[in-house]
Formats: structure tokens, sequence, C-alpha cells
């Protein structure tokens, strides 16, 4: 075959790798010689384990690139980047595709963690987070109460982060965790509670009542909820104060009671339950039964040939009284809203009130009005007379009305009215719309008409009219009395400061629909005058004044929207700051036009057929402001009968349906466009354009739609309420509001900022909500701290104006909190007694402490004569021939050992039944972990003496089969399966330290498992520093190495072996003569080399190994040491050591166990 050049057919892929994964980057090319494949990342060449052994990358034969692991950090070069593979021989090259080696990353913090919801049974729940930034982006999934949620329910929905319950239940209730996974791994959010809770529902309805005057009734009401719902009672949408109205509980019933019931009493009382999710309303009607009264009799009527006769009749009762009116002498009947007949001149209102229309002379006479009820009846008459006078007389002026004023409850109110005319008006009072006169003892007409209210009540609020009447017609005035129970800054009227009338109104201009005014001001008051009103009476129009102009700033007015060929005259008042002055003189009667002269001999088919033939096309809107919108257009089709454009504007958004239409004229037939302004803020209008010709106006153009620019609202939230809630220790409040007023959102709200702000910052509570919520629970606020509540809305433009701050401080009763406790301690700490009482009690402690440490060493220091050396056989055990030592511990032959250490079933140490295998047995080596640093015994710091007797002895030989080795100073704390488990099969190191390794040896002690070391005599052992490392402390009187053995015998026996190794132990070093110890645990050998690791002076004989005798030349006996110890003294040193040993087994039981768990 021909040589080829290298050719790739295997390009390598696109990875994402997690660190510290392994990966391969696939490559495989051919050509002829075969080529050689080399890797670069990101334009470098890849060193690979051909350059590098010790690299992590691996070039395979078939050129794919295998890294061991995947190396990210900022310590060593990473390895995600771009790779190409290069084949190469000597015809050429190849290079792969490009693959990009990505690692895989997950990072803990989530960006945002759910938050608790809580909402009603059947309500949808949502909870949302946004999963911490990882690559590839993690995918989340939800926990409910450490359980996957079930996707398989219908009910539940998950959109990216997003977890949305529908239909709630009670069961979906619990904690709710967010996890996000790829493939690094998972990580959990913070935990959200979703709480469901239950609306409350009636198990009982109050029922509707019907009571007499002065009985007694009560209305019931019963509610269930979750949580429970609290109750409370309304009578007719306001709540019912305490005193006669008595509410209470009983049993399950809360129960409203009213004695004496009047007729005030009469109304609907609803039953209002309420809980965090909802509240529920149940009303019922309480009906009292009254006799019929009048309220306004009728009075007599002096009416001029041709005008309007009316009667008052108003009546009051429970049921409310049937009115009728009868001519006396005449059977007709005449009933309210009764159909009229054919030209009947006579009519009763709904109210009662009894119209004659084109009063004539044979109407003369006396009327009666009639009430009927079940209860009984009343009736009145009045006298009618038809006047002969014809004249057109305007109808009276009110010359000073009254002004609002706000009173304080039990206080005087004073409404003026001051009326004029011709003939002598007379003046009435209205209270919102209803008659006064004959209700209220309280209320009576001053002079010249002036209404005086005594000793007001609350209910005394409302619209007051004065109505001035003559045969001319009627005028009426109104104004608002506001009574409160508490009056902080009261208003004050002051009539004299009050402007004087300007000068008698002069027409300037008439058209067939307005009339242009002037005047002038009345003289000292042009500079204190604000505006004027003008008011305006026409025949044939009403019969009274009507205001047809007001805020008008100027002494120059064109009223408009007059009725054509109709007679007219105005009266002008001028306005301050203290209210409305006198009117001006009337003006001369003045005509409208009846027919505009310009539309005179125009056909007004051709005038509007010609509008309807105009199309106007409106352009987009352009929003300028927030209160402006720019309207432009195109006109298709014009005609010669435009006279402007009327644009048409009107609300859509914000209101339950559109507004009404507003209007603003261009009367420029060229222009195309119009600003409209004063326009409400982030408001949806709704725009048209219509060509118009006097009355006569065309095709709309197509309505467009634009919304004004929003702005952050400019009033707070309204209703603002802050309570407590949850326990009676309990940290958390409740918020709820009202959206601040419409006219003031300027937008729409998206949200409510709510500010928890302590006295410090580092107590400040922040949280937004959505526009939706109207309450909100903050918890975790520090008890003791005094908080400011805001509350604020936000539109897209941002946050409005804060409501007012409500303080709250949060108290923990009956229980003292951190910073009171702390204060009291440190109040105790200061005073000067319990220095002095803290001072003397340790100086009490430190000389107990002295005394006890003084008896304690001239204890030891009277047993310190004694001493026993021990040695080890070359057998490494126990030979046949050699001394027993201290085997047999249980016979009772040996009385320091044989009640408080029992034998044991190990086969450790010598005896003919031990295994040579088991020479290793007890190496530190081959310890539990953690076994040899154990340096503590706990045992007793006396020493175990008494008498022994060797008469009773056989011979001091090995120890028969039968009797195994037991371990001296030990107890049987683990089986021997247990120790053949835990050894190790080590070459044999013969026991060969130093004199100074040996006595490091036995400075150990004896400890197996208890932290508790020897050298703090109990305590916890702490290691001190010197110059050549770490070392153990120095071991007090608890240490094995401290308790004096029980004196060998006083000859030796045959048969030992005594001064067999006595040679080598001085070649060895020996051991001191006057220092001795008991045998080292197999527990606790030392390893060679540690001897450097312990002080000079800590340093005490090495134990020989057990079963081992010491060479008689090395054991100097003290003189009577065994019969200066009685049998007192052995017992008590025996419980010593039972209640120690006991100690010890269980410690190292738990070790062993521990370990091998």
């Amino acid at each position: 075959e021909e040589d080829s050049p290298p050719r790739i057919v295997e390009h390598p892929s696109d990875l994402i790798v997690s660190k510290g994964e392994p990966a391969t980057l696939n490559c495989k090319a051919e050509g002829r010689p075969s080529p050689t494949v080399e890797w670069y990342k990101d334009g470098e060449r890849v060193e690979t384990d051909r350059d590098n052994p010790r690299s992590h990358r691996m070039l395979l034969p078939s050129g794919s690139l295998f890294f061991l692991r995947i190396v990210h950090g900022r310590r060593s070069k990473p390895d995600d980047g771009s790779y190409v593979c290069v084949a190469r021989n000597y015809l050429g090259e190849a290079v792969s595709h490009n693959a990009s080696l990505e690692v895989a990353l997950l990072r803990d913090d989530f960006r945002q963690n759910p938050q608790d919801v809580v909402v009603a049974v059947g309500e949808s729940a949502t909870l949302e987070c946004q999963p911490p930034r990882g690559h590839p982006e993690p995918t989340t999934f939800w926990r409910k109460d450490k359980a996957r949620l079930d996707l398989k329910d219908d009910r539940i929905s998950i959109r990216g982060g997003k977890l949305t319950i529908s239909n709630t239940k009670k069961s979906d209730g619990g904690m709710y965790v967010c996890v996000a996974t790829n493939m690094v791994g998972e990580r959990e959010s913070e935990m959200a509670q979703l709480s469901v809770f239950e609306r409350p529902s009636f198990v009982r309805r109050p029922v509707n009542q019907v009571v007499l005057v002065d009985e007694s009734v009560e209305f019931r009401c019963q509610v269930e909820g979750d949580p429970s719902p609290s109750l409370r009672w309304r009578k007719d949408e306001t709540e019912i104060p305490r005193g006669r109205y008595e509410m209470k509980y009983e049993k399950d019933d809360f129960i409203l009671r009213i004695k004496k019931v009047s007729a005030g009493d009469q109304g609907s009382f609803t039953c209002v339950a309420e809980n965090r999710v909802g509240k529920v309303e149940a009303s019922a009607t309480l009906t009292v039964r009254e006799a019929p009264q009048f309220v306004v009799r009728p009075r007599d009527q002096i009416v001029m040939q041709g005008r309007t006769a009316i009667f008052p009749c108003e009546t009051k009762g429970n049921p409310q009284p049937a009115v009728f009116w009868q001519r006396e002498g005449s059977q007709d009947l005449l009933f309210p809203n009764q159909l009229p007949q054919a030209g009947s001149r006579f009519s009763v209102a709904p109210n009662g009130d009894l119209a004659i229309s084109s009063v004539q002379r044979s109407d003369t006479g006396y009327y009666i009005c009639q009430a009927l009820t079940v209860a009984g009846s009343i009736l009145a008459k009045a006298q009618l007379e038809v006047s002969d006078a014809l004249k057109d007389r305007p109808p009276p002026i009110i010359q000073q009305g009254p002004t609002n004023q706000t009173v304080a409850v039990g206080g005087l109110a004073l409404l003026g009215c001051r009326a004029s005319g011709d003939p002598e008006p007379t003046v009435t009072w209205l209270k919102d719309g209803l008659s006064l006169l004959g209700k209220e003892p309280r209320m009576s007409l001053l002079e010249p008409g002036s209404l005086q209210i005594k000793n007001t009540k609350l209910s005394d609020s409302g619209m007051y009219t004065c109505l001035a009447t003559s045969s001319s017609g009627e005028t009426s005035w109104s104004a608002f009395l506001d009574v409160r129970a508490e009056l902080i800054d009261p208003v004050s009227h002051n009539a004299t400061a009050l402007p004087g009338p300007p000068s008698k109104p002069e027409v300037t201009d008439v058209t067939k629909s307005s009339v242009s005014l002037s005047w002038r001001p009345g003289p000292k008051d042009a500079s204190l005058i604000s505006s004027y009103v003008i008011e305006a009476f026409g025949q044939l129009v009403s019969n009274s004044w009507q205001t047809v102009a007001d805020h008008v700033k100027s002494t120059q007015y064109t009223v408009k929207d007059l009725r054509p060929n109709t007679v007219y005259v105005f009266i002008i008042r001028a306005v301050n700051t203290q209210g409305v002055g006198d009117p001006s003189p009337m003006s001369e009667p003045v005509r409208t036009q009846d027919i505009s002269p310009a539309v005179q001999g125009i056909d007004h088919r051709q005038v509007q057929k010609e509008l309807g033939d105009v199309i106007v096309s409106m352009h987009n809107p352009v929003v300028l402001s927030s209160t402006t919108v720019r309207v432009t257009w195109a006109v298709e089709n014009p005609s010669q009968f435009i006279q402007g454009y009327r644009v048409l504007y009107r609300q859509t958004s914000g209101l339950p349906s559109p507004g009404a239409w507003q209007v603003q004229d261009l009367k420029t037939p060229s222009e195309r466009d119009i600003n409209l302004q004063e326009l409400k803020k982030g408001v949806v209008y709704e725009i048209k354009v219509r060509p118009f010709f006097n009355e006569f106006q065309g095709a709309d153009s197509e309505s467009m739609t634009a919304r004004t620019l929003e702005e952050a609202p400019s009033a707070p939230p309204q209703q603002v309420t802050v309570l407590t809630v949850g326990s009676q220790n309990s940290t958390s409040i409740s918020i709820s509001w009202d959206p601040p007023p419409t006219d003031h959102q300027n937008g729409i709200i998206q949200e409510y900022k709510i500010w928890c702000l302590g006295n410090e910052s580092r107590f400040h509570v922040n949280k937004t909500v959505d526009a939706a919520i109207r309450s909100v629970v903050v918890g975790g606020l520090q008890a003791g701290v005094q908080y400011r509540v805001e509350v604020a809305a936000g539109t897209s433009a941002g946050t409005g104006v804060k409501s007012e701050p409500q303080p709250i401080v949060i108290e923990l009763r009956d229980v003292m909190t951190g910073d009171e406790g702390n204060s009291s301690i440190t109040d105790v700490v200061k005073q000067p007694a319990f220095i002095a009482g803290l001072g003397g009690a340790c100086w009490i402690v430190l000389m107990g402490f002295s005394a006890w440490l003084y008896w304690r060493r001239k204890k030891r220091k009277g047993l310190s004569n004694y001493a026993v050396t021990f040695q080890r056989g070359d057998r490494g055990l126990m030979g046949s021939g050699s001394r027993p030592g201290l085997l047999k511990a249980g016979d009772p032959g040996f009385p320091w050992l044989a009640d408080s250490w029992p034998s044991t079933s190990l086969p450790a140490n010598g005896g003919l039944g031990a295994s040579k295998d088991h020479s290793n047995f007890g190496r530190g080596d081959v310890l539990p972990a953690g076994a040899g640093e154990k340096t503590g015994t706990m045992l007793s710091d006396g020493a175990i003496y008494s008498s022994i007797d060797f008469t009773g002895k056989t011979g001091y030989s090995s120890p028969a089969r039968g009797n195994q080795a037991t371990p001296y100073a030990t107890t049987q704390i683990l089986q021997s399966n247990s120790f053949h488990e835990l050894a190790v099969d080590r070459p044999d190191p013969r026991w060969k330290a130093s004199l100074r390794a040996q006595q490091e040896m036995a400075s150990l002690g004896y400890s197996l498992t208890d932290s508790r070391s020897c050298a703090n005599g109990g305590k916890n052992g702490k290691k001190k520093k010197s110059k050549g490392g770490s070392k153990t402390a120095k071991p007090n009187g608890s240490c094995w190495a401290n308790i004096p053995l029980p004196p060998p015998p006083m000859n030796p026996l045959p048969g030992t072996e005594m001064d067999h190794y006595a040679p080598d132990r001085q070649a060895e070093g020996g051991y001191e003569s006057d220092s001795w110890g008991p045998p080292l645990p197999v527990q606790t050998y030392l390893h060679q080399g540690m001897e450097d690791e312990l002080e000079e002076e800590e340093r005490v004989p090495t134990p020989p190994l057990r079963g081992v005798a010491s060479s008689p030349s090395a054991l100097p006996y003290g003189q009577g040491s065994s019969a200066s110890l009685g049998s007192s003294h052995h017992e008590e040193m025996q419980s010593m050591l039972q209640a120690h040993l006991d100690e010890l087994t269980r410690a190292y039981q738990y070790e062993v166990a521990k370990q091998a768990w």
C-alpha cells in the first residue's frame, strides 16, 4: 500500500465532567505510516503521561486523551478548556474539531429561598425558589416533610423553581424544601412552612326578630374555623357600642342581647367571624313595632294662581304608615305613586307630599293628610289660599346660609340662615333631605331663621339644608355638621370677616345658550377675595336659584349651557377664606336668543349628511407625562360644516366599569392635535375624536387607548393595624392594611413594603409582599425593643409614601429576658458582700486542699521504704523451673491479689498452656487504636499488703496445664478469642529497654480506656511541651508505679531462678534497689524510641514482665514489712482496688466495643 497522510476518523465530543471525576476525549486517526497523536488545549500542547509519568493525563494508544481526574482550582492549572487532537506523520497532519471540556459546578447558596405561606383551604398556594448557580443549570424538585413531592397529583404543578398547589387541602400543610440538582449533586434550600387554614363558617346563623317597643331580644350565632375565628357584632355597618348592647359567649354561641328595645334599635345586626384566612358575615333584621307619628305636618299655603302648591306630610312608624290625601268634602283619595288621571293636576310624592300644579281659584280649601298602620292612625289638615296677584317675582334669596361646622358631643351647634324676598319667605330646615321640625326637642328655630341644636349627639352629624319658601318659589342652602366625640382643634367662623356684595352684574353678550357678565368687587374686598360664585334664575326652568358657576377667578365670565329663548336673572357672591358673602343686587332680566343666526337658512339634512361622510383616523396617542397625553388625527373627506373636533376620553382601568366620557373641544378646524391634561396617573384611557357643527355631530373615529405614566403612590396605605400574634410569649406581630386611596395610587400597585424598625439597626426587620396581600406576620422580633412599623405601597415607578409609624413593644410575660437576667446577675456580682464571700470561700477551699496534700504526702512517705524488683525469663514468659512470681492470682496464698483480682482465661504471659505465638500478646503495636495512649488507672493511692504464708504450697514450679496463668494487675475484660483477633503476628522483640526506658514505661501507669490519666489524678490529662517534644504528664500517687507491691518471701524457694538473669540485668542497666513498681499491663508496653519523649525527673523503675522472677541479689527486703500491716488495712486496700478495677473494666469494654464498631 502507498503511504497516506493522517485523517481524523473520530472527532472528540464536548464533555461536562464533575471535578475530580475521570473523563475521556476520544480521537482516532488513520494514515500510513500510523500517525502520532498530540493534544492541544486552548492552543497549547497538553502534557500527558508520555511527557511526564506523574501527569494525570494519559494518551491512550487509540489517540484518546484520558483524564484520571478532572482538575479545577486555583492552585493547579485547570483542565477545562477547548481541546483538539492533531495526528501527524511525515506526509502531513490532521486536526480534529474543537471539543470543549467543562467542569460541572453547583454552588451551595440558593439565590432565593422559599418563604412561609399561609392559605385557606381551597385557595392556591405558591412556593418559589431560585436554585444556586451551577453548570449545567440545575433542575429543581420539591420535598414535603423529607419525602419527594408526588407530581401525579393534578393539583400540583412545578414550573422552574415555582411550586403551585391549587385547591389546597389541610393535608397539604407541612415543611417544604426546594432541591436543586445536577451532575455534581444536590443542594437543599431553607425549609418553608405551608399552613393551610380553614375559613370561618357558620354553624348557626342569627335569625330575624320582631318585637314591640320596650321588649328584650337576643341574637345568636355559632362559627367554626381554623384557627378559631374571632367574633363581633355590627349594626347597620357600624360597630356596636357597649352599654345597652350586651355581648357574651354562652357555650359555643356568641350572643347579642338588647334590653328594652326602642325604635332606634331597629336595623340589621351582623355577626362577623374572622380569622387569618377569611371573614364571613351573617345578618339578621330586628323589627320594632311602633305607632305612626307625624314628622312634618302640612301647613297652610298661599300660592299665586298658575304656580304649584306643595303640602308636606312626613310620617314615621313601624311598619311605615300608609299615607293618603283627601280634600275636605270629597270622597276621592290620593295615594303615593298613584297613576295620575288624564288632565289631573294632583299628585302625591313617595314621601307623602301633595303637589297641586297650575293652581286655580277653585282649588281653595282644606286638604287632609292621613297616616295608617295596624297600630293606629293619625291625620292633619292644611288650607290652600290662591292669590290673585300675578307677578313674575324671583324665588327668595338666601343672603347668608349655614357653613360647615365641627362640634363636640354635648355642645351647641348654631346653623345660620338669613333669607329675603317678596313676599317674605318662610325658612324651614332639612337633615339629609328630611324635615327636622317636630323630630327633636333639642332643635329649635331662631330668628331670622337660624337652627340651634343643643346637647349635640353623634347621630346629629349630617347634611343640613336651609329652605326658604314663598309664593314665588323656594331656595335652599346646605352645610355639613360633624359631631365628634373628642374635638381637638375646633374651627371658628367669623361672619364679620366675610366679603361684601359685589356690584350689580352687567350683561355684555348674549347667545342662544350663553350670557356674558361683568362686575366689580365690593369696596375694600378686592385683595381678600379668592373667587366668585354665580347664581341664576330662569322662568319656566326652575322655581329656585341655581349655581351656574363657581371658583371664578376674574370679574367677568360667560355662563354657558343656558336654555334658548328663556329669561334669566343673575346674582354674584364673593368668596374668601372665611366663606361666601352676601349676594350682589340682581341683574336686569335677559333673554337668550332663540335660534343662532348662523344656522338660519341652512338645510340640517345637508349638514348631517356631510358630517357623516367625514372620516377621522386617529394616530397612536403619545404619552407625554403622568398626566398628559397628546392626541393627533387625520381627516378624510373634510366638510365645510366642520366647526371643530370633539375629543372624548374616559377611564377604563381601576374601575368596575368604564367611566363616563369626558369632552374637550378643539374649535379650530384646521388643527389636528390636542393635549389632554390633568389626567389621572397610571391609568388607561380610551380616546376617540368626533367632528361637530353646532349641535350636529359626525361619526366617531376608532377608539384607541393610552396609559399615562405611573408614579410612586402619593398616599400611604390606609388602616394600618399592628397586633401581636401567637402564644403569650410570641415574638411575632401581625400587620394588616388597606390600599392607598384610588386617586393616590398613581398606577398599579405591585408590592407592599413593611419596615419593622427597632431602636438599633441590628433589630431592623424588613419584608416585601405581593400587592394582593393585605396582611403579613413578621416573626423573630426582639423582646423589649421599641419597634416602629411602617408600610408603603409600590408601583413600577417606585415606593410611595410610608404610613405613620405604628409603635409596638413585644413583652415576654413571666419570663426574664436574657438582658434582664444578665443585668440582675451583674448587679449581684458587683455587690461588696458577694465579693467578700467569694474570696472567703476560695481561701477555705485552698486551705483544705493544702491540708489534704500534706496528709497524702505524709502517708505515702511512710510507705516508701518497700521495693521489689522483678526479672524476665529467657523463655519470654515463665519456664517450668522459674519462680511463679505473681501467677496463680486466685490462690489464697497471695492475699494481696486474691479477692480483688479474679483470675482470667486469657492465655497471657506464661504457663505451659500458652502458645509460643503469644509472646507478642500485649505489645503496644497490636493494641486497639488509642489504647496505648491511656495512662491513668484511678486506683487507690494506698499500697496493698498482707502476710504471706507459703507453707501450704507444694512447690513453685510453673503452673499446671489445668491452671491458666492470670495476668498480673488486670481483670477479665476480654475473651481470649478477642485478643487473638486483635493481635498481629510479628517477631518477638525481647524487652531490653534501657533503665531509662524501663523507668519511663513504669511512669505511664496503668490505663485502659479512660482519658483521665494518673498525671492529673482523674482529671483530663494535659500534655506538657519540652524540647524533646510532647511527653506525658508527671504521674501522681494514683499510678501503678507508685503503689508498693507485697514483699517477696524472706527465703528463696528451691527450684527458682532468682539469679539466672541477674548478670544480664546488670549489663542492661539493672534496676535500682530502692525503687520498684508493679508490672506494666500488657496494654501499655512502649515502642522503642519513645523513651526520648519523657523527662528525666519522671522516670521510675521499669516493671518486670508477668511471671519473671527477680534476682535474689537485687532484692533487698525491708525488715518487718509484713508484720507492720494488720488485717484491717488489708481489707481496706482490697475494697479500694475492687472499686477502681470495676471502673477500669467498664471503661475498657466500652473502648473495645467502640473501636470494633
